[in-house]
């Protein structure tokens, strides 16, 4: 898979050098590049946003800058995702769906937003043909500085589903949970007591059938918390 991340904090995406990321980019499972949006601009103080129309607190990313640093990345069967707060929100189904993509770009907007015409220009039927899909996504009901944390969290969620990212693949079977609506049941390990802390009985029994039912009666409580 190929990822691109525009930014004007390319310092922000050092993480994904690191674990199992760092170890699928050495492993050429993930191509993973991130470019500077200030690297586009031609003024002397490599400005990225103006004023919006309509007035308004804050100023937005222009467009002019924005078209100048995708274009060159948009090439057939491609997902632009704009991160933003009024976007669909990302989930484990997302995260499926865009790991079966071939290409991702990453467009991470800061101050009040990237200007709404990046988004409708490659949403056009000219991109759409050659299989350039724009998707509007937020990871939540809150909002950030800016879209790098965003970027992060979808690549991470995304990328561990590849064949040969994850060490132990069998771990993907174990939270399909997550997609069916439940949330994780609560682990334990080594010591037996800590704190005065007791392992619950039924994971020290050995009854596989028992320790699943367990498990699924307490994930089920976690989701109506």
């Amino acid at each position: 898979m190929k990822i691109d991340a525009v930014t004007i904090f390319p310092e922000y995406f050092a993480p994904l050098q690191l674990s199992l990321l760092g170890k699928a980019q050495e492993n050429d499972i993930i191509d993973i590049a991130i470019h500077n949006l200030r690297d586009y601009t031609e003024d002397n103080h490599h400005s990225v946003d103006d004023t919006p129309y309509g007035g308004g607190a804050g100023m937005v990313m222009k467009p002019e800058i924005w078209g100048q640093a995708l274009d060159p990345l948009m090439i057939p069967d491609t997902d632009l995702i704009i991160l933003t707060p009024a976007g669909k929100v990302f989930d484990q189904k997302m995260a499926h769906e865009l790991a079966q993509a071939s290409h991702l770009i990453f467009a991470c907007g800061r101050y009040e937003g990237i200007d709404a015409r990046v988004g409708q220009y490659y949403a056009q039927a000219s991109f759409a043909t050659q299989g350039i899909r724009v998707r509007e996504v937020s990871i939540g009901d809150y909002v950030l500085g800016g879209g790098e944390v965003a970027a992060l969290v979808m690549i991470e969620a995304i990328t561990r589903l590849l064949p040969g990212v994850l060490g132990n693949p069998e771990s993907l079977a174990e939270e399909s949970h997550v997609e069916e609506g439940f949330l994780e049941y609560p682990n334990y390990t080594k010591p037996k007591i800590w704190r005065d802390l007791e392992v619950p009985e039924v994971l020290l029994s050995g009854n596989h059938g028992a320790i699943a039912k367990w498990r699924a009666e307490q994930a089920a409580a976690r989701g109506e918390d």
